[in-house]
């Protein structure tokens, strides 16, 4: 077995988080920092930049994991998908690039959960740091940061503008900032794309770091085991092509895997249910039942309607000569529809009276698209997808190994629809979409509708097919929870409860799911992280 040097921080994985933790360590100059990362740019470099190559990635397990969930009843049996990036800057460069912080409720229940420094006023700061965004309120929005945030232009899909017209005739107002003030209500999605590239976390914070002389990254490298003694976390194991080798922290270790792979590593290293991990042949050296459990996602089945008026879809120009056109276009002007994410337009509503704030979204992708072999291209079709959930999902899986190989999936078990509000709430959303598509003046220009068929009305209908048909919206959280309960796997400063040198710093630390996608809440928690890291290293040496 190789063995590196001795660093002052590892950081395993390379995501929307660990990037993050990476380059915020190493900044100063005065950390050495090594980051690990299994997936390497390869051949599909070109694509992670280019927006609508989000296509090409989502499939693809050169750049992705390709994982897939068990069986259950709530997916009618199924596997789903469950894409997860397997490339420097992780989910955030195969990702629909959509930036949606959540609500201050998301954050307040943290708190209140009793993770001090996790409520919306302790976070926002954070938020406001990292990003660069011009528009909304300064109270709420950040000027100067490293992350670019863009609108998506209203003026582009004329099929947009039917959708706002229709959604305030039914009592939602546009937004024009759904990071702002409130969320409710209809607006164009907030991006992170700049002048028709993605802004993933390895563009805007590791390519500025590479340059470091004390921040060494290892891409191809599989995190095997963390190296324990006594009660401290020292270092890591991982391979590189076959070569096992080994790398000592004399700080601390991050763990940024995500929620699929950050128990998993816990796990293949000793750290959770003692009987599970006995039953695989690994030796338990320190009990937390709470790795792997709690997993979270939102639950999305995808409402199709036909559109019968003309060149208001990209079905009408994403196809043919006019894609090429649409490719000349992006070359000449990083504009059109390979500049774009492919949800412009979402709505965030309450589903019934008495709520507080919105319990439900619909986003809007202004296209049909198809599968042709293993790869998604937009429809010859004429139409519209509607990715529809509840936001704050009750349901809840578990992400356990399945043996002690670490190159060996880990099972994934989501248990959707096993809560009455997750089943209700669904229905609800379901319902809301079709009153859309049937409000003038978009009902003018709708169609059939594809899915599920206006053949299926009553709830029990709607929910049998929703088990048949639905996916994820890839936001798995929750893993190894933050709190103090005795489920939970980290504190609020991100340590692992029990042991001295490692932490962890992605999504899976979410005790809740947040109110949208979770791209944004998991940079900020790498954020978070970095800053609570350089704190105490800061006190060390003042003492």
């Amino acid at each position: 077995m190789k063995s590196d040097a001795t660093y002052d921080y590892i950081v395993v994985g390379a995501g929307s988080a660990g990037a993050v933790v990476a380059s915020r360590l190493s900044e100063g100059g005065q950390h050495r920092v090594l980051l690990l990362e299994a997936g390497t740019e390869g051949s599909n470099f070109f694509w992670s930049k280019v927006p609508v190559g989000v296509a090409k990635m989502i499939d693809d397990p050169a750049v992705n994991w390709c994982y897939s969930s068990e069986p259950d009843e709530g997916s009618g049996g199924r596997r789903i998908a469950v894409p997860r990036g397997r490339m420097l800057g992780g989910s955030s460069s195969i990702n629909g690039m959509v930036y949606i912080r959540g609500q201050a409720q998301d954050y307040d229940h943290w708190a209140q959960l009793g993770n001090r420094g996790w409520s919306f006023q302790d976070v926002l700061p954070i938020f406001k740091r990292m990003e660069r965004f011009e528009g909304g309120s300064d109270e709420f929005r950040g000027r100067d940061g490293i992350l670019p945030v863009t609108h998506t232009p209203r003026n582009k899909v004329p099929l947009l503008e039917k959708m706002i017209e229709a959604a305030e005739k039914m009592g939602l107002p546009y937004n024009p900032d759904q990071n702002g003030a409130t969320q409710e209500g209809i607006g164009m999605s907030q991006v992170t794309i700049t002048r028709g590239r993605r802004q993933s976390t390895a563009f805007c914070y590791l390519d500025p770091a590479r340059g470091r002389a004390n921040l060494q990254i290892d891409q191809g490298a599989i995190a095997e085991s963390l190296i324990l003694e006594g009660r401290r976390c020292v270092g890591v194991r991982y391979s590189v092509n076959g070569e096992k080798r080994e790398a000592r922290a004399a700080r601390e270790v991050i763990v940024s895997g995500g929620s699929i792979n950050s128990p998993k590593l816990l796990e293949l290293s000793g750290i959770g249910q003692s009987e599970r991990l006995r039953a695989l042949g690994i030796a338990p050296v320190h009990e937390l039942p709470g790795v792997g459990e709690n997993l979270r996602d939102h639950y999305s089945p995808r409402m199709k309607f036909e559109i019968t008026g003309k060149n208001l879809t990209f079905n009408d120009n994403a196809r043919g000569w006019r894609l090429a056109r649409e490719a000349v276009k992006y070359a000449l002007f990083r504009e059109g529809f390979l500049a774009s994410t492919s949800v412009p337009i979402r709505l965030y509503f309450r589903t019934r009276v008495g709520l507080d704030s919105p319990d439900a979204t619909i986003s809007i992708a202004p296209f049909l698209y198809e599968m042709v072999g293993k790869e998604r291209r937009v429809s010859a079709q004429k139409g519209i997808t509607m990715n529809v959930n509840v936001l704050r999902s009750e349901s809840t899986g578990s992400v356990h190994i399945k043996s002690a190989d670490p190159h060996e999936p880990p099972a994934i078990r989501f248990n959707f629809l096993s809560t009455e509000h997750d089943r209700i709430g669904i229905v609800n959303v379901l319902r809301k979409g079709r009153e859309l598509m049937a409000t003038s003046p978009l009902k003018e220009v709708t169609g059939r509708e594809i899915a599920p068929g206006a053949h299926l009305q009553s709830d029990a209908e709607l929910l049998e097919w929703v088990r048949n048909n639905a996916e994820t919206t890839y936001h798995p959280v929750g893993t190894c929870k933050m709190g103090n309960d005795p489920r939970a796997v980290v504190d609020p400063e991100l340590r692992v409860h029990g042991l001295a040198g490692l932490r962890v710093a992605d999504a899976s630390i979410m005790p809740t799911l947040t109110s949208g996608n979770t791209n944004a809440p998991t940079i900020m928690i790498g954020e978070k992280c970095a800053a609570m890291i350089l704190a105490t290293a800061a006190t060390a040496r003042a003492a």
